[in-house]
């Protein structure tokens, strides 16, 4: 019997052949949303090399969503065609073409990693940011958002739900909603960013409408036989931040709106991270909580890096599916070198015949 990292796993209408995941990973390689060759070669590498689900970059819904100039987009019916065109090489090659929609909030305008991860200006291509509330990030990110009104609100709603329109004329067949990492929602969800006094802000039940209200909107649009899932940080980490318990109620009211699988993330609403346990696998207790209090299939990623560490999560009721991102830019081969390390035996399928004929 195969190791359960090497079992299909089947999500809705959707069969993932193994349970590995590419993690979205931003590239900053983008031409106003455009993706390229790089893309193609970055993700369609990815599916080669065995994975069961490879999913998009963070993937802004409007341009002022973008973390940088440099981000991936699809805020455009010009954006589909080539997304089509990556997603139908990974399907070729056997895995499921995801991708995750976002918008950056108040963390949006900055310039690439590897140039300084600090807010540019319109001299640079930069521009004015939006967020719940007008309270700079902080740090290398002090740009002050303009405070969204209720029309700004409406609209980017309908942003995702248009960008969830194009994913599905792009191809894609696993949508992911960016609800983490201190981005627009996450500071709708988070006491430490929203300090709205409306129907938006203070209570657990209106910082939570805008990621209620855009995933009811995506979910109309987004077919029922196609997973549909959130990336959710589920702890701030900080005291007075969003706590697991929260989450926890806030995974079972999106489970009951039509929510497929969640993705166990954390943090980075504000530039302390000191209190993070960093560690391997630090997020899969978490993960194996919300999945059996909130009854629902899990992943995450985080510092998952060994396949024994990846079985025994999947093995132990943690998650359904194990996500990786560094480990995956490390190794794009990543499955077949878990797969032999675990002993299996037939590894026919994994990579294609190009290379399997060779290293098998």
């Amino acid at each position: 019997m195969k190791p359960n990292l090497f079992q299909s796993y089947t999500l809705k209408d959707i069969t993932l052949r193994n349970r590995i995941a590419v993690s979205p990973m931003c590239q900053y390689s983008s031409d106003d949303g455009f993706p390229n060759d790089w893309h193609l070669v970055h993700l369609g590498s990815r599916a080669v090399g065995g994975a069961g689900l490879v999913v998009v970059e963070a993937t802004a819904v409007s341009p002022e969503g973008r973390i940088s100039p440099q981000d991936s987009g699809i805020y455009t019916d010009q954006h589909v065609e080539p997304f089509a065109k990556i997603n139908r090489f990974m399907t070729q090659h056997g895995s499921v073409p995801g991708i995750q929609l976002a918008h950056a909030g108040r963390k949006a305008s900055a310039s690439k990693p590897w140039e300084g991860d600090h807010h540019i200006g319109p001299d640079e291509g930069g521009w004015a940011t939006i967020a719940p509330t007008a309270e700079a990030f902080g740090s290398n990110l002090p740009k002050v958002p303009k405070e969204m009104s209720i029309d700004d609100i409406h609209r980017v709603k309908q942003n995702f739900v248009d960008a969830a329109r194009r994913s599905l004329d792009a191809g894609f067949q696993w949508l992911q909603i960016h609800f983490a990492h201190g981005y627009l929602a996450h500071e709708f969800y988070s006491p430490l960013s929203n300090k709205r006094t409306d129907q938006y802000g203070g209570s657990f039940d209106n910082r939570i409408r805008f990621l209620m209200e855009t995933f009811a909107g995506v979910r109309e649009v987004w077919p029922e036989r196609l997973p549909l899932t959130v990336r959710l940080s589920v702890t701030d980490w900080i005291d007075g931040g969003v706590t697991i318990d929260e989450s926890i109620e806030l995974t079972r009211r999106l489970k009951s709106a039509g929510l497929d699988l969640l993705d166990v993330s954390h943090g980075f609403v504000t530039p302390d991270i000191s209190s993070v346990p960093w560690g391997a696998g630090m997020m899969l207790p978490h993960a194996g909580r919300i999945r059996t209090e909130a009854d629902i299939p899990t992943t995450t990623s985080w510092l998952i890096t060994d396949p024994v560490q990846a079985e025994t999560a999947i093995h132990n009721g943690q998650v359904d599916v194990v996500s990786l991102g560094r480990e995956m830019l490390r190794d794009p081969y990543w499955p077949y070198h878990a797969a032999k390390q675990l002993g299996v035996e037939d590894r026919s399928g994994i990579l294609p015949d190009q290379y399997a004929r060779a290293v098998q």
